[in-house]
């Protein structure tokens, strides 16, 4: 399957799995806000066919920058940077997966970062859906204050509210997302056609 196709199908699961929309805004975010529409992407990152596809089209986009690792902030980052990084394999070029948790391990060795990272590391940081871009950004800063360089953030969904892409690019001018509101509206409002 090409890109474009590739995408295209993406936006379709994205838009049957993940979307919700009401005339009146009743869905609560994480900030505190309510919103007319509302994604829950995990219903597409924890699926096998929205594995492949995310996978391939995040993996097209960052193999130049060849970066040691694929993550972010737990739980939204996880099937993403996992499906990057096996997709990554197959094709012969490995990135490693990571994790930053939510706060530091209150035992062993008290890390708030899992995988095999060291100072230096160049790394993509990813998250499902930014609105204010605040889990993105708890990520990069956890990975920063760890020595870990920021070279790309990929996002799965923008809501394009917020200014969530533009408090991201202060810290990494590399953002780009696979999927805008925008782009769900539309498909959404067509089919209401």
């Amino acid at each position: 399957m090409m890109e474009r196709g590739m995408l295209d199908r993406l936006k379709r699961l994205i838009l049957e799995r993940s979307f919700q929309y009401s005339e009146t805004p009743v869905f609560k975010l994480v900030h505190g806000g309510m919103s007319n529409f509302y994604f829950n992407c995990k219903k597409v990152t924890l699926d096998p066919e929205g594995q492949f596809l995310i996978g391939h089209l995040i993996f097209d986009r960052i193999k130049h920058l060849k970066p040691k690792a694929i993550g972010g902030l737990t739980l939204g980052a996880d099937p993403i940077a996992i499906a990057v990084s096996y997709t990554s394999w197959l094709k012969g070029m490995p990135i490693s997966a990571f994790v930053v948790r939510k706060e530091p391990k209150g035992h062993g060795a008290m890390t708030q970062i899992e995988g095999n990272l060291s100072p230096g590391d160049r790394v993509v940081v990813v998250d499902d859906v930014i609105t204010t871009g605040g889990s993105t950004i708890k990520a990069i800063e956890v990975c920063r204050a760890a020595g870990i360089e920021v070279c790309k953030v990929v996002v799965l969904v923008d809501r394009e509210e917020m200014d969530g892409r533009a408090n991201i690019s202060r810290l990494v001018p590399d953002v780009e997302a696979l999927v805008t509101r925008s782009e769900i509206m539309e498909l959404y409002r067509a089919g209401k056609e």
